[in-house]
Parts: structure tokens; sequence; C-alpha cells
């Protein structure tokens, strides 16, 4: 028999090095699934729900740099698939959405189940088209491959059902390397690289602010900073890469970060900021005291957070290696020592509220990440939910270059931590794989808890169980609202997790969170922990601005006025108002 369109696809994925693709089978997808059964190369991860695809796959490029895919049947199955490519997208992570499409005589006649993908996922990719014969399809496929790698990010390819099962056209086999040309390395010219060096030559205080684009060069890093006697600020996607061995790390900014990072920021001549497009204008230096530079990959990151003195196009191991020759070194390290000062405050403060107190019902969230940092084996992956995990995430998981972390950071997503580790335990099936979720995340996409069993996935579940959406719930009182529309009547997670037969853990003690995480750790196969925990943590950093504190108040008289008065002394019985 003639080979078909569906087994042509599947050829050229094969070539490209994929996998698996994660979805959900449907009707429009049959022939794309039945192919991939008959040809035995590709393993087909179903999952209940095809935003946890998307996130899943979003998971696996991340953790490998390589293509990962997921797929939805026409109509609302390939629709579920965009929450999690927008999250793909904005990550810069290779991923190839397959979108199926109802028959293509009927496109356009208001069918069943009619979308029209190739239009709906444009924001979400840089490649979005559809197949609409069988002489088209490999050369859309190999251009779809093709954008997702090179450009980092999402390509969609809309497949009609009935295309996918046409007898494929004649076409040269596919060539890895012409399918996946290596990713060239940018090194800035000469004579940038000596204007910033003159920038940092000079006896002006330097802060380095680093991103996710400081990936693979912590070497260098750590020779810039001790050329420099310059402190190191991460924002929260460099955290995984940054801030292990660093004796010039001088932790996170932004909301949820430290306050020793804020201030070495603030607190400088010269902020030289690597690979990163922090977001947050209001933790940058105002005014024109401190002059910056920027190093970034993409030329259109330089400049649209904070204005900036240089630009620099060029990666940043390269660039660091060819800077760094023409570098002075400092011998002045006060400000490096002041700013170390301040981060080992900081750090102190921070790990005093991670402690418990034995027999007190009252279990701090900070306690429970804590334990899982010092527990995790030290290949361990983590994700985080949105929110306050992502705030205990931040502050108290230790990276040390093989662990890692991944989250929702730009597009800010609900539910992404247990999807994502559903991704990252499927291409790593024997590391440590641990899901920081939020009640409000983990019970939005709950359904594919039982995936784990199913797929056989030792997904570690932790749930930080405080009965609220407790972020949106911060955030109401920090800006003066009473809290509306954010609480859950949360079930024990622990016992309905036994009733689907994997192991459940329930916390509502702190004498119980060391043995109770150590058991859960060492579990063979999945496990939810349902830490109960303080639901009134104040989750701000140690020293709250003039306007959260002015938010504050206005909640506690509003509350007060109101009758709730008892909530106050619960903050207060926190010991967070110190």
């Amino acid at each position: 028999m003639a080979k078909t369109v569906s087994e042509q696809f599947v050829e050229i994925l094969a070539a490209a090095g994929v996998k698996r693709i994660y979805g959900i089978v449907g009707d429009s997808l049959n022939g794309l699934t039945d192919a991939i059964r008959r040809q035995g190369k590709i393993e087909w991860i179903h999952v209940r729900h095809e935003e946890v695809a998307a996130f899943a796959a979003g998971a696996e490029a991340h953790l490998t740099g390589e293509l990962a895919v997921c797929a939805g049947s026409c109509g609302p199955g390939n629709l579920h698939l965009i929450n999690g490519l927008f999250d793909c997208h904005r990550s810069r992570v290779p991923v190839l959405a397959i979108a199926a499409q109802i028959p293509s005589a009927e496109i356009g006649s208001g069918y069943f189940q009619e979308t029209h993908p190739e239009r709906l996922f444009q924001e979400c990719s840089h490649y979005c088209d559809l197949v609409a014969s069988a002489s088209q399809m490999p050369r859309a496929l190999e251009v779809a491959i093709r954008e997702a790698v090179g450009k980092r990010g999402v390509s969609v390819l809309v497949l009609p059902g009935d295309v996918a099962l046409q007898p494929a056209a004649a076409a040269p086999a596919a060539k890895l390397l012409g399918l996946l040309p290596p990713a060239p390395v940018i090194t800035p010219t000469k004579n940038n690289l000596d204007r910033l060096a003159a920038l940092l030559n000079g006896d002006s205080r330097v802060t380095i602010l680093c991103g996710s684009g400081c990936q693979g060069a912590h070497d260098e890093l750590l020779a810039l900073g001790a050329r420099l006697k310059a402190p190191m600020v991460h924002a929260l996607r460099g955290k995984e890469h940054v801030e292990w061995e660093n004796p010039y790390d001088v932790g996170m900014t932004g909301l949820i970060g430290f306050s020793s990072g804020y201030y070495a920021m603030r607190d400088c001549d010269v902020l030289l900021m690597l690979g990163t497009d922090f977001p947050y204008r209001q933790f940058y230096p105002e005014g024109n005291a401190v002059r910056i530079a920027q190093v970034d990959l993409r030329p259109e990151n330089i400049g649209r957070r904070v204005p900036v003195d240089l630009g620099v196009v060029g990666d940043v191991r390269a660039t660091l290696t060819a800077l760094l020759p023409l570098l002075k070194q400092k011998r002045d390290g006060k400000h490096l020592s002041q700013a170390q000062q301040h981060y080992a405050k900081s750090r102190r403060e921070l790990d005093d509220l991670a402690k418990g107190t034995s027999g007190k019902r009252l279990i701090h969230p900070q306690q429970i990440a804590k334990a899982l940092s010092d527990q995790a084996a030290a290949d361990a992956i983590f994700t985080c939910d949105v929110g306050l995990p992502t705030v205990w995430a931040a502050r108290y998981l230790a990276m040390n270059g093989k662990r890692r972390l991944l989250g929702s950071f730009w597009h800010g997503s609900m539910a992404n931590a247990m999807a994502q580790a559903i991704g990252a335990q499927a291409v790593y099936p024997g590391r440590q794989v641990i899901s920081l979720s939020g009640d409000g995340g983990f019970t939005m996409l709950m359904g594919d808890f039982i995936s784990l069993t199913q797929l056989k996935l030792p997904v570690k579940v932790v749930v930080f169980n405080n009965g609220t959406l407790g972020f949106i719930e911060l955030e109401q009182k920090s800006t003066g609202f009473l809290e509306f529309g954010t609480e859950f009547n949360n079930p024990n997670f622990a016992a309905m997790a036994k009733a689907m037969g994997i192991y459940g853990v329930r916390l509502e003690d702190p004498a119980d969170v060391e043995p109770g995480i150590a058991a859960a750790l060492a579990h063979d196969g999945p496990v939810l922990i349902d830490a109960v925990v303080n639901r009134t943590e104040l989750a701000m950093p140690p020293s709250i601005t003039l306007e959260m504190a002015k938010g504050f108040t206005l909640y506690m008289v509003k509350a007060i006025m109101s009758g709730r008065g008892d909530e106050i002394i619960d903050l207060a019985k926190t010991n967070l108002w110190r």
C-alpha cells in the first residue's frame, strides 16, 4: 500500500528526534495516531486534558532544549492546547503543536466543531499554517520544525483528518542537519566589547543582574564577579543557572525577591544586565545616576524595560569570554561586601520563617519548601505553580547546578506545575520530580493527577493546602481590599489520593513535616503530600514598601469595621509583623 500523509508525517518527526507526543486522541487524529502506533518509534503520552499536553511538552523542551510535540483533535480538542502553548511560546521553548482539523471539504461551512486554528494560534506561535494537500505537507512540517527550533518558540501545523489519510506525495527524506541546523553563537563586535569594558573598568560600583540567558555561563559569571568585585542579583528565571556555589550572588529581586537583591541594584553606579528581560520597572534604578549596560541575544529585548546607556547583542557566555581579557582587576570590595552582608541577613530572616514548632497546629509553608529542598535528590526537578508556590520555590529551593526549576514564569498561568511535572518525569523517568502545587492550581487540572498512575510516573505532588487563592488574597489585602472570591472548601487531598491508589500523606502538624516528606520522597511511585498550611502567611519581602503598608492599614481598618477583627489577630499570630 502507498504511504499515507500521516506515515510520512511521523517519519519526519522521528528524523527530527521526537520521542513522544502528548495529547488526547480523537477522530480527526485517527490517521496520525494509528501511524504512530504502527511505527513504534514515538510514544503517545495519553493525558486527560490537552492543556496538560501543552504544558508537559513545554517542560520537556525546557529541560532538553530539543523539540517537543503535543496534539489536539479538531475544534475543542486543539483549543484546549492554547493556554499551555502561550506559556511555551513566552518561555521560548521549541514546541510543535499538531492541531487536527475537520474534513477539508467542510471548512467554511459552519460544520460541527469547526474552528480556524491557523488564525487562533497566530499570537502564540512563530509559524502557524494549514496543510491543505498531501504535496504541501512535507515542506510545511519541515518549516514548522525549523521555526520552532531556530526561533525558540511554538509552531502550529493544522492538519485536516482527511488530508492525513491521503496518499503521501513523493518527497526526499529529511536530513537531520538541514532539518535541525545548529544554533549560532553570537559574539559582539570588538567596538562594542571595548565600549562595555570601558564602562566597567572605571572606579564605579558595579552590580550585575542575571537572567535565564546566563544558562551555561556559570564559570564565566564567577570570573566576572571576581574581576569586578560585583554583587550578582538574579531574576527568577536566572535562579537555576546563577545562585549555586556563587559567592557573588546576593539574592533575587522583585516583589517575591530579597531586599538584598533590590538594594544591590539600586545602590550602584553601573548596572550590567546579562541575559535578562526582567519586566518590573519599579525595581530598576531611577533617574540617570546609574548607568546601565544590557547584554542580550535578542536585540528587541534591549532597552524595553529601562533606558540603557549601552546595548550589546550577543550570547552571554561568548560575550563574557571575549570581555574578560579586557577588564581590569578591581581592588575595592566594599560594595560587594555590603551586599553580601545584607544578603546574609535577609537569608537568615527568611530561614527563621521556615522553622516549625512541634505540637503547634500551624504549618508555615516556608517549612514545607525548605524541607523539600533539604531532602530532595541532588538532581531533582522542581515545578511550581504561579502564586505562593512560586514565592516559596524562589526563596527556599536551593539550586546546585544539577537541579532544575520550571514554572509559568512569563505567562503566569495557574495549574502549570503538575502538568509540567508529567513532561519532566516522562523525559527523565529515573529522576526525582516534585511539583509544588497550590490548591487552586492543583484542583484546576486535577483530572490529570490520575494520569500519574496510568502512565506510571512517580511524580511527588505537594499541595500547599491553605484553602484560598493565597497570592490573590494577599494582593487584595495589600491594596486595601477585603478578600473576595478567593476561598476554597477543599477535601482531604491525601484521602482522595488513596482512593485513586496513590500514596497520600497529610501534614497538619509542624512536627510531622520532616518525617512525612522523607517518607513521601522515598516512596517508589506517585505521591500526594497534602500540606495544610497557614492561610494568613504574609509573603511580602521583609521590608514592605510604603504603598503596601498603606494598603494593609486600609485593609485592617475595613476588616475591623466589617466585624472581622479576628483576622487581624490571626495575622499578628503569624509573628510576621515584626
